[in-house]
């Protein structure tokens, strides 16, 4: 079985806000939630034991809460109401938007226990170095995942809310945390995000200096344009996108330029590509019930864009967001659970693509990125 890393999976957050106990199977998953109303509510699509079946061996595992934005002299004129995350809408959501960042900084630590207590009991490894990513790929080559191998984990933050101040990063480093973006939809104390444009505050400077001398990845998902481009001027080690599609496929802030692709490729790093349905077709509309029904096949479209304009399948791998606020009404048709990635498969080698390209795209891409990106 080809092994996947995927660079992006909200686990804690679905435990710890949805109630989604991620050591049930799917199915149990979805008839405890029978009844339930609310986004994606008995349609989740990633449990452990799923990604055990899919061969899914290691995922960057997020901490994900947001504080309310307030009034920052450096986005004031990059908002139509400030203090709003838009997307077209207004969406402040009660599971994940605290009051603050302390509150954020609080919630994010209940996430991180809930790693912790999934290693304790054996089921989750955190990789916080090289040799652990190696050791952890090892176990899982060698088919100790049916002996019961952990799930291997790098820590990662989406949206550095829960950095209260920027020396604070020290702290969230010292308890495992290695890859970071500054910020998730609207604007956040370090940059803008997703929803306008702007640029780095002067905390986000900061907090720049703060991930280069300790060796926090940047990851530029969810990043302005204007930030993007000032943070490439001034975190100098590496970069990556965990989960972006392509902009020239389906227009929108959110999704990645080609300029942006070429820029993060010439500085030795992967994209991943998402599962999330609305950036993955143009002209996807939730509520229209004549949109799209995107499929795997617009993944491998936008794994291929990136591809094309790298000269090469070294830059593209998975980051799938499965159940990152949306489950199975929102995932490409042919997706009922994550261990449907492993469809990709003949979809690329349908397109060209050999058993060398298609490795990297699953894990090996990742695998030498951060083989180099983190502590030895």
């Amino acid at each position: 079985m080809r092994l996947i890393l995927d660079a992006h999976l909200d686990l804690a957050w679905n435990a710890m806000s949805f109630d989604r106990d991620q050591l049930l199977s799917i199915g149990e998953l979805r008839a405890s939630e029978a009844g339930l109303t609310g986004e994606s509510r008995g349609n989740c699509t990633v449990s452990l034991p799923e990604m055990r079946r899919g061969g899914v061996a290691v995922c960057l595992a997020t901490l994900l809460c947001r504080a309310r934005p307030t009034s920052l002299p450096e986005m004031d004129g990059n908002l139509g109401s400030t203090g709003e995350r838009r997307r077209g809408e207004v969406i402040l959501r009660q599971d994940l938007d605290y009051a603050n960042q302390s509150i954020a900084c609080a919630a994010a630590q209940g996430q991180l226990a809930y790693y912790r207590l999934l290693e304790a009991q054996g089921h989750m490894r955190m990789i916080q170095d090289a040799a652990t990513l190696d050791a952890v790929w090892a176990q899982w080559e060698q088919g100790d995942a049916e002996r019961g191998a952990p799930i291997g984990y790098i820590l990662s933050m989406e949206g550095a809310d829960p950095i209260v101040e920027p020396k604070q990063a020290e702290w969230w480093w010292e308890q495992g945390l290695r890859t970071a973006c500054l910020a998730h939809y609207g604007p956040s104390a370090y940059a803008m995000g997703t929803g306008g444009d702007g640029p780095l505050t002067a905390s986000g400077r900061e907090l720049l200096q703060e991930f280069g001398r300790l060796g926090i990845v940047l990851d530029l998902v969810h990043t302005a344009d204007t930030a993007l481009a000032q943070a490439l001027e001034i975190y100098l080690g590496p970069v990556f996108i965990s989960h972006g599609n392509c902009r020239a496929l389906v227009p929108h802030d959110r999704q990645i330029s080609d300029e942006q692709i070429r820029q993060v490729v010439a500085r030795g790093g992967v994209i991943g590509a998402v599962l999330d349905a609305w950036m993955l077709a143009p002209d996807y509309h939730r509520d229209d019930p004549k949109r799209p029904k995107p499929t795997l096949a617009h993944v491998a479209d936008h794994i291929d864009h990136v591809c094309q304009i790298a000269g090469s399948a070294r830059h593209s791998a998975i980051g799938s967001d499965l159940d990152g606020g949306f489950g199975t009404e929102q995932s490409p048709v042919d997706v009922d659970t994550i261990a449907d990635l492993r469809k990709l498969e003949a979809i690329l080698a349908g397109r060209g693509y050999s058993d060398a390209d298609i490795d990297g795209i699953f894990h090996g891409n990742w695998l030498r990125f951060f083989r180099k990106a983190l502590p030895r």
